[in-house]
């Protein structure tokens, strides 16, 4: 395979198979015909891990798409403070000042931002979630964003101080138009921010569900500051957060802008000393994935032959990957339990696990809840405290397979 940004030759590193739309929770299995292969190459010259085929946007994001940020209670607290720190360093005046956000969703970050009283403009291919948002009152319009759009929200009179984006730039497949479209964007001294997975994060972890049909890339330090300099755009700063099992921050500037910080250095040079800049460190993580895999489906077949239930907790997007690259099915996870009601009733895709909401679910809890939304662990088993209390048994796969011992 060729690399989506240089288009270099990149080398294969793991094959998950024949895969679902991840987000396409059905309630019947007759719809859910649609297969690609998920497979992962990596860039030696952009250093770059990303996967080979992605199906059509529209496929995936439409006007019922299933999440909605401003359901984590963690989530939101922490755009709360990335907003706080960002823009409370700004010495522009809050009047004066233009905001533009990247895959806005339900506007849970834009709205830190408009009761500081700053103009503000969010961007979501999701018409479902753009509504949510716009009944917030936060300003928000349905719109892939790439050159074209970036340049159509230029002539309506202002360039962006801030472009944010969180979680969703390793969605977008032409990294050198949507590069494009925010240099074009973003003003002389702006910032655009974007905090995504971590791909030393996912090494050191063997999170493998964090490959699915949404993350075309999984970024680095060295793959951030290679892709955007393509764009006149330097890698400022690079900040590590705690959110999705391991994310960082980046901060980018037009080129000149600013220097480099110690800290984005030191992460570079700790990024060379990981190997992740090589193609080995990443044939070993397949080795790695391979491995949690049997693990994985070895536990829940012996959990099975017990006699105990199994059922897992969120049905999330990275679900979809784990399931049907184990093969792990109903006979072995006899539902999940989601708090998004867009999802309860229907089926996980590929595999048609059952889903229920958490009022079903704590009717009759089960033996075992497996961790899907592992990234969450912390604030489910508070939430779920209870739950625990009673004798349900959590299941983690990430960074290894276990039963956890909370008792």
């Amino acid at each position: 395979m060729n690399c989506r940004v240089c288009g270099e030759n990149s080398f294969p590193i793991i094959d998950f198979g024949p895969m679902p739309i991840a987000n396409n929770f059905t309630d019947n299995p007759t719809k859910d015909a649609y297969r690609f292969k998920l497979s992962a190459s990596f860039c030696e010259f952009c250093s770059l891990l990303q996967i080979d085929e992605q199906p059509q946007p529209d496929l995936m994001f439409h006007d019922h798409y299933p999440f909605f940020t401003g359901l984590s209670s963690s989530m939101t607290a922490h755009f709360g403070e990335m907003v706080e720190l960002h823009l409370g360093e700004s010495k522009k005046n809050s009047a004066s000042m233009f905001v533009v956000e990247i895959g806005c969703n339900d506007g849970t970050l834009l709205d830190f931002v408009k009761v500081r009283g700053v103009r503000h403009l969010g961007i979501d291919p999701s018409s479902n979630v753009v509504e949510r948002a716009l009944e917030k009152g936060v300003n928000a319009e349905v719109g892939f964003f790439g050159k074209d759009l970036a340049t159509e929200i230029s002539l309506r009179g202002s360039k962006a101080d801030y472009i944010f984006a969180a979680n969703v730039i390793c969605h977008i497949p032409d990294m050198n138009d949507f590069g494009n479209g925010i240099s074009s964007l973003l003003a002389q001294d702006g910032q655009f921010i974007f905090e995504e997975p971590y791909v030393g994060s996912m090494v050191e972890n063997t999170s493998y569900d964090q490959i699915y049909d949404e993350h075309v890339f999984i970024f680095g330090a060295i793959s951030v500051r290679n892709i955007f300099a393509r764009v006149g755009l330097e890698l400022v700063d690079a900040i590590p957060q705690s959110t999705h099992g391991g994310s960082m921050r980046y901060v980018l500037m037009h080129k000149g802008k600013s220097a480099i910080s110690a800290r984005a250095k030191a992460i570079i040079a700790k990024e060379v000393e990981e190997g992740l800049d090589q193609v080995s460190t990443y044939i070993s993580f397949a080795k790695q994935c391979a491995a949690r895999r049997t693990e994985f489906k070895s536990l829940l077949e012996s959990i099975k032959r017990q006699g105990s239930t199994v059922a897992g907790y969120a049905a999330t997007s990275k679900s979809t990957t784990v399931l049907n690259y184990c093969g792990i099915g109903p006979d072995l996870i006899s539902y999940f339990s989601d708090s998004t009601p867009e999802k309860q009733g229907r089926l996980t895709p590929g595999t048609y696990i059952p889903i229920k909401s958490p009022e079903e679910m704590h009717s009759n809890p089960p033996n075992y809840l497996i961790l899907f939304a592992w990234n969450h662990e912390a604030e489910i088993l508070r939430k779920e405290h209870e739950l625990t209390k009673s004798g349900v048994k959590w299941i983690r796969f990430v960074p290894r397979v276990e039963i956890l011992d909370l008792q």
